[in-house]
């Protein structure tokens, strides 16, 4: 293929992962935006195959084919309740990616760039390897998470944020010595970098906290894609540079979003981490057990949802991990034939990985019609007969409108203990992910359904149909 199809090609996928990205920003477009990426990506992959040199193509080929099975073997077996740990781990990829082509790049032999030109490519090269290296271990902690192999509590060090701060200038002071050096002789400037930027990924995000983590799931995101442009000006793709562009842009944007909803600003999420141990039972602020709580049963609920006109529903990461999305579109259906008004609303922060509740509802084929923002159905609850709360903990806590020693006072929520009943769908009393008590639960019109989701949402099934 000649320079000129290469570009020409090259437009056409940068195009196409445009139009991907304006697709996957709505619900109803967000399947024509998968599949222009992955045509994108599919053109782009072919032009870069074919310039190559043809005695690559078997290294090439093998390579390619172990990574697509590799690939389709996660994609079939990954639950969505884990699409969170995978899009972390991935990213991990794409930063150790970037380390490893910024060290290829610099040992490459015959360099042939002299004076500014070498310098420029020798930042490249260091800059690259400092943003893949934070990428590569920040997202391995994430991973670890989100997995819960690393506990959510934030690592709160004394001197945290000097110690970051201690890390980067020493980058800097490396970067200084690193450039200009002959015949390699900036190895080992790079490679203590390296593992300065491996600790220094790994502290920042062992620093965030478990309320914090869909932000750092979009922030790694940007992460990687900044990682990847840097690879991209390493190898003179410049598709690379502007697939990367495009990623780390859109994940700056994002993680801005998810802040937004969080009231919480971007140098928070980052130096600030709040939040206990999940899985706790947090004390009250006069040092007793949290208040007592109403208990009910699924029949009862059933019956509470049925003689209802208006439920609204709300999703949460229990829900995903219960996988009960299926079973409560069944309940939603019941209840429409009965002329309940059924909606849901997705609140930005829902589980652990940015749009994760759509995700969950649209493969349940909840229509989109009756899936509403935070935004469009707040005012909604004071006319609500039920609120179904299911596995949801912080994004409908009233804490962070009313309690200003909250660690999340001021971050917007759905204000659901405004409608006439709340049922709270959960296993125990302890806390979620982020480990912060919801007074939501000890209110005098909630009601708490304790147990599996997906159980008791078959048993309210079972009720309902005749």
């Amino acid at each position: 293929m000649t320079s000129s199809l290469t570009t020409v090609a090259y437009i056409i996928a940068g195009v196409l992962f445009i139009l991907s990205l304006g697709g996957l920003s709505n619900q109803e477009s967000s399947r024509r935006g998968n599949m222009y990426g992955i045509i994108g990506m599919l053109i782009a992959a072919i032009a870069t195959t074919v310039t190559i040199k043809s005695s690559g193509y078997p290294v090439l080929g093998g390579v390619m084919a172990v990574g697509a099975i590799i690939g389709g073997l996660l994609a079939a077996r990954v639950a969505m309740t884990s699409m969170p740990q995978l899009v972390a781990i991935l990213h991990s990829f794409v930063g150790l990616a970037a380390v490893l082509v910024g060290y290829a790049s610099y040992l490459a032999p015959g360099q042939t760039l002299t004076g500014t030109e070498a310098r420029i490519h020798e930042a490249e090269i260091f800059i690259g390897v400092f943003i893949g290296a934070i990428t590569f271990t920040g997202s391995v902690i994430a991973w670890g998470k989100l997995q819960g192999k690393i506990g959510s509590k934030p690592l709160m060090l004394p001197g945290r944020h000097f110690i970051n701060l201690g890390m980067v200038i020493a980058s800097v002071v490396l970067m200084v010595q690193f450039m200009g050096l002959p015949n390699h002789g900036g190895l080992m400037q790079l490679g203590i970098m390296t593992g300065i930027a491996c600790v220094l990924g790994a502290h920042l995000v062992m620093a965030i906290g478990g309320a914090d983590m869909p932000v750092v799931v979009s922030m790694l995101n940007s992460y990687s894609g900044w990682a990847a442009s840097a690879a991209g000006f390493m190898l003179s793709n410049d598709l690379l540079i502007i697939t990367g562009a495009l990623v780390g842009s859109s994940g700056a944007i994002l993680s801005y979003i998810m802040c937004k909803a969080m009231n919480r600003s971007i140098a928070n999420v980052i130096f600030g981490g709040f939040g206990a141990e999940a899985g706790t039972v947090v004390k009250r602020k006069d040092g007793d057990a949290p208040g007592e709580v109403t208990a009910v049963e699924a029949d009862d609920t059933a019956s509470m949802l049925k003689g209802s006109k208006r439920v609204i529903v709300v999703p949460g990461y229990g829900m995903a991990v219960a996988q009960a999305q299926h079973p409560l579109f069944e309940v939603t259906k019941e209840l429409q034939k009965s002329g309940v008004d059924v909606k849901f609303a997705i609140h930005p922060v829902a589980g652990r990985l940015p749009g994760h509740m759509n995700v969950l509802l649209a493969e349940a084929k909840v229509p989109y019609s009756i899936v509403l923002e935070m935004d469009e159905i707040n005012e909604d609850f004071p006319e609500t007969d039920v609120v179904l709360v299911i596995g949801a903990n912080d994004i409908v806590n009233p804490g962070a409108l009313d309690d200003p020693d909250s660690p999340i006072y001021g971050m917007p929520v759905l204000e659901a203990w405004k409608a006439a009943t709340v049922v709270v769908m959960k296993r125990g009393m302890a806390t979620g992910y982020s480990g912060v008590d919801n007074p939501l639960f000890y209110k005098t019109n909630t009601r708490m359904l304790f147990g599996d989701a997906k159980k008791n949402v078959d048993a309210i099934l079972g009720t309902l149909r005749p």
